[in-house]
């Protein structure tokens, strides 16, 4: 076997395959759905002496007998051929070897990386690895993926991979057949649980796991508003307004202002000035909205969320949050994307790809563009709203909160289907690696710019076409009514709804020069929060469940904050 084309890194979720694959290819990889389905899967290239050899990192998976999409995926990869580097969690040897054997038992040329060796001491327990090798038959190298041990020892003993062609036994044969090999090659020894274990049974039971949740999920927001401020404040701002937008005026002087190409590349002046926020342009309001005001909350969160994710904190989140996510249709880690969205709701909206149905897909985006406010939002409701009282901030994401539930419940009882239920390795709590948590951070930031930047321009483009062809007067005057009539509000604020399009921050903002009663100001705010979403979210929910679905959810949008804007004008 001495030369390598393709291997695989096939093992159960949450054993450290990321780490692994990570340590192999270095930052040069590729992310792609799998053909035909919406399942990611990661791939890079290892060198190999004068060879180069393609590495897949397999959806994680615990049978070669599928029962999800995330597994029938991995069951064809492992069919489409190559050399299965098998990742083991050394301290859980039982549950692994399962889909250990299944591998051998497909005459698959297998190498098992026994991983998370470093917990084994920590944990007590013994593996005699010579003797794994003896029973498996294949080559076995302890490894640590976040600390890198084992790594060179793994590739040098590649082509050493063996396929078995052992004969297929039955479940129980298995069950049998593993009992004895752990028994023969793995030793258990007492020893007093540490810190972190502790911890682990705190978060895990609900009456002690649901306040350790709050607090981390408190905790996580503070420290990204602290991030993306600070670097929106301090490094992006000032990229834009020092050293971008004098270039933009020497352009717009050199265009002419009303002219296409002006109106199209740099788009309205505002009193003789470029307005990132409301010039509409491609080369202004384009390129601000994803990069100076998206990416660094994207940033922030994308780091904090591949902390928690490498300490081992998600699933146990995932666990205690799913009995009241199937209530709205849809299991634990669907609360990943709702707390994404917190923080903007494009990386929210991105972030359903972890939910393998087209109905989940749905009711969580919908859900999360109708009454999840992103985290500029927020603030500018707090700091507007607040000054009327704290008491109508709260009554605001209170209706937000009871609206969420409501159009879960509606949605998860009209739409056909059923929630999966959870399958989930709960990982013991690790301390996350620098090197591998920036690694990650760098895969997800380069997907955002190559994904919704494009779209967000396109959004820009399109909103401007629609300036241009007076469309958007048009709505406006079509609109007004249902403002007046309806909702109770002044005509003027249809200007804030339609820069609620683009940025839903500057549109609460836009509220307040309207001297609005309290009872206008809590109704315009909560309807700027229920209807579209910004344009840059809008072009990812495209993306992610197609135009059909976008536009049954904007049809549930535009219904849900009518009867809202009618119900609070009547009863506030």
């Amino acid at each position: 076997m001495n030369n390598i084309e393709k291997i695989l890194l096939v093992g159960n979720p949450n054993v450290g395959k990321s780490a692994i694959f990570s340590r192999l290819t270095g930052a040069k990889v590729i992310i792609s759905n799998y053909p035909g389905t919406t399942v990611e899967f990661t791939q890079g290239k290892l060198k190999l002496g004068e060879e180069t050899a393609l590495i897949v990192d397999v959806p994680g998976t615990y049978t070669l007998e599928p029962t999800c999409k995330a597994e029938d995926v991995a069951c064809r990869m492992v069919k489409e051929g190559g050399v299965a580097i098998n990742i083991v969690d050394a301290t859980n040897l039982e549950r692994n070897l399962h889909l250990t054997l299944q591998l051998l038992e497909d005459d698959i040329p297998v190498i098992v990386a026994l991983n998370m060796w470093d917990d084994t001491k920590h944990r007590g327990i013994s593996i005699d690895v010579k003797k794994l090798e003896e029973q498996l038959g294949v080559p076995v190298v302890p490894t640590c993926g976040l600390s890198g041990e084992g790594i060179k020892e793994l590739i040098e003993r590649l082509p050493q991979a063996k396929a078995r062609s052992l004969p297929v036994s039955s479940d129980a044969q298995k069950w049998e057949k593993i009992g004895k090999i752990v028994e023969e090659v793995q030793k258990l020894t007492h020893r007093h649980h540490t810190l972190l274990e502790i911890l682990e049974d705190l978060s895990i039971k609900p009456l002690t796991g649901l306040p350790i949740a709050l607090g981390i999920i408190y905790c996580a927001f503070w420290v990204v508003r602290f991030i993306g401020e600070g670097l929106i404040g301090h490094i992006f701002e000032p990229l834009f307004t020092k050293l971008w937008l004098p270039l933009l005026m020497k352009l717009s002087t050199l265009l002419g202002e009303g002219s296409f190409l002006h109106h199209i590349l740099i788009g309205n002046l505002i009193e003789g000035k470029i307005d990132f926020s409301q010039s509409f342009g491609l080369l202004t309001t384009g390129l601000y909205v994803p990069i100076a005001m998206v990416l660094p909350y994207i940033l922030s969160f994308y780091l904090i969320l591949g902390l928690l994710e490498d300490f081992g904190y998600l699933p146990r989140l995932a666990v205690l949050m799913d009995n009241f996510m199937h209530h709205l249709g849809l299991h634990g880690y669907a609360i990943i994307p709702f707390i994404l969205g917190l923080g903007c709701k494009v990386p929210g909206v991105l972030a359903t790809r972890i939910l393998e149905e087209r109905r989940e897909k749905f009711i969580a985006a919908t859900l999360l563009a109708i009454g999840v406010p992103c985290m500029a939002q927020i603030a500018m409701i707090v700091g507007l709203v607040g000054q009327r009282g704290g008491k109508y901030v709260v009554l605001i994401f209170l209706i937000l909160f009871l609206l969420l539930i409501i159009k879960g419940l509606v949605l998860n009882r009209f739409l056909k289907g059923t929630s999966p239920e959870i399958l989930v390795e709960i990982p013991p709590y690790r301390i996350p690696q620098v090197t591998a948590v920036t690694k990650k951070l760098w895969m997800r930031l380069s997907g955002f710019l190559k994904e919704a930047l494009p779209l967000v321009l396109l959004g820009v483009l399109f909103v401007n076409i629609l300036y241009t062809l007076k469309i958007i007067d048009f709505f406006a005057y079509i609109f007004a009514p249902v403002l007046t009539n309806l909702w109770g509000l002044p005509k003027e604020a249809i200007s804030a709804l339609i820069v609620g399009f683009l940025r839903k921050d500057v549109a609460v903002g836009m509220l307040g020069p309207l001297n609005l009663t309290t009872k206008q100001l809590v109704i315009g705010s909560t309807i700027l929060s229920l209807y579209f979403p910004c344009i840059a979210t809008y072009m990812v929910l495209i993306r992610e469940i197609g135009i059909k679905d976008t536009l049954r959810s904007t049809i549930i949008m535009l219904v849900v904050a009518l009867g809202v804007g009618i119900l609070l004008n009547s009863i506030l």
